[in-house]
């Protein structure tokens, strides 16, 4: 009855969430829900024979009023001030909240507007409002300063990403507490570092870090280790990007659960073969933890990278212990956390659903396609990267169709030609990072392993990429589809999972 209880709160309060992402559920709906879960869970009181199910349907409906009512919370209602004056250049005063954003062409700077100068006179604001201000290339803005720009005020517009498919952007900036855009903005005054200082070292770290990489490894390896290590999000060619995209490749340049699992993969066999803490049951648990906090930490705190670690700690648990029921719940329970606190990331963070599918398909399809796959070495690990490769990239493939409709024909053999050497470039793009801040140019000697590493990743990249019909593009299609698809993929593993384990065909609560 526990498992049912988790699972009815857990769906409930996603759907909730979900519904209300959608639709523009009022207060009203939400008493009505609550009313009918007092009715339901009346009858369970009165009527013996189904009290369970009832009691279950109860707190299903009453978690999902309340993942109804957390997502109408979070929900930015708009500054009177800055919507009157849409489209019109404004003043803004405010300090900057995150690391900028630098890209080729601009520099993106979340602010947090505390006043609004206009005619001269200035407008303090209730409270702090969310502006993306877009600068010019080259802008120097740090986290942490209090900035004075001008520019145009304008509210996020979603836009279409080809072949029909629109990317619901002022929802994905709502998500990040933004709501306007401050286009073509000059900076006009600054006062440096007044933001947290934790995040503002961890930043700094992360910004030496790099320079030691630059002064070590050319472009565009330098750009990729920085990928690969602290999740730089500076470019490494919109040309190259594409090439990993082509290829199912997009998840190495990128901070994820799957850089993130490599060293916490490296220091659990650490710790096995250490005397004093190999027979320490929590030594695993407590150093992966703080491996997860540094990496959260220079990254400067973003979201993508607690989701990241929170992400890879699940996928090492259920791969180490091997109970894949219990390493669903604990990815239930991730979910859960992580969208109460910001539910704009079930249904408006593309990161945020593939890291979640790509996760349950680490733990339901690895196992599966392991037991299938007798006929690969394990040597180099091979049987592991391709069941985990197989596994990932089949569940996230309908999600994947649905929002950008690339099909990667060669990821699988990507993968196994590149996944086994991402670790060890992972590491020598470490030491070329450190040995760069110490030495300088002196360093390129040092980072000639990362560099060759680096370097033939790339390689393989845009070689398969070059291959033809590398990707092939599917049109938009329904939502119900995206539904039906994963109903009858996950189904199949379901009955899968009952032969494996020797269950019978009816339904049994194993979670």
């Amino acid at each position: 009855m526990a498992g049912r209880l988790f699972w009815a709160i857990t769906v409930g309060f996603l759907l909730g969430v979900f519904a209300r992402s959608l639709l523009p559920l009022s207060g009203a709906f939400i008493w009505f829900i609550v009313a009918v879960s007092l009715a339901m869970l009346a009858t369970a009181y009165l009527g013996r024979e189904k009290s369970a199910t009832a009691i279950l349907i109860a707190v299903a409906f009453i978690s999902c009023s309340l993942g109804i009512a957390r997502m109408g919370a979070a929900t930015l209602m708009g500054d009177p001030l800055l919507s009157a004056h849409l489209n019109e250049s404004l003043t803004i005063e405010g300090k900057a909240v995150a690391e900028p954003d630098v890209r080729e062409g601009s520099v993106r700077i979340s602010v947090g507007v505390s006043a609004i100068i206009l005619g001269g006179a200035t407008s303090s604001l209730t409270k702090p409002v969310g502006v993306l201000v877009v600068a010019p290339a080259h802008t120097e803005i740090s986290y942490g300063d209090t900035i004075r720009a001008t520019g145009i005020v304008r509210a996020p517009k979603a836009f279409d990403t080809g072949e029909g498919r629109e990317f619901a952007y002022p929802e994905y900036l709502a998500m990040q507490g933004i709501e306007y855009e401050l286009s073509r903005a000059e900076i006009e005054a600054r006062q440096e570092h007044t933001g947290n200082p934790i995040k503002a070292f961890a930043i700094n770290l992360k910004r030496l870090f790099l320079s030691g990489l630059s002064a070590a490894l050319p472009e565009p390896a330098a750009g990729l280790a920085g990928g690969i290590t602290v999740g730089d999000k500076r470019s490494i060619g919109k040309e190259l990007t594409e090439d990993f995209q082509t290829v199912g490749l997009i998840h190495v340049i990128v901070l994820s659960g799957y850089n993130i699992t490599i060293v916490l993969n490296a220091a659990a066999w650490l710790i096995t073969r250490t005397p004093g803490l190999r027979h320490v049951r929590l030594a695993q648990l407590g150093v992966s933890g703080i491996i997860v906090t540094l990496f959260v930490l220079m990254s400067g705190g973003a979201s993508s990278a607690a989701r990241a670690g929170a992400m890879a700690l699940i996928g090492v648990y259920a791969r180490t212990s091997g109970r894949v029921f219990l390493a669903l719940r604990a990815l239930a329970a991730a979910a859960v956390i992580i969208i109460l606190w910001n539910p704009f990331t079930l249904g408006f963070d593309p990161g945020f659903q593939l890291s979640m599918i790509a996760t349950l398909g680490l733990i339901t399809f690895t196992p599966l396609f392991a037991d299938r796959l007798q006929w690969i070495p394990k040597r180099f690990l091979l049987r592991e990267i391709a069941a985990s490769t197989l596994g990932t990239q089949l569940a996230v493939l309908p999600l994947l169709l649905y929002q950008n409709g690339a099909l990667s024909i060669y990821a699988l053999p990507a993968n196994l030609l590149t996944l086994m050497f991402v670790p060890y470039s992972m590491l020598f793009s470490l030491i070329a990072g450190v040995a760069g801040v110490l030495l300088g140019p002196f360093a390129i000697p040092i980072a000639l392993p990362a560099y060759l590493l680096l370097e033939y990743v790339i390689s393989v990249a845009r070689i398969i990429a070059d291959l033809p019909y590398a990707a092939i593009s599917i049109g938009v299609f329904s939502p119900i589809w995206l539904f039906a698809g994963y109903v009858a993929l996950f189904g199949a593993a379901a009955c899968f999972w009952r032969k494996r384990a020797g269950l019978p065909e009816e339904p049994r609560n194993t979670i």
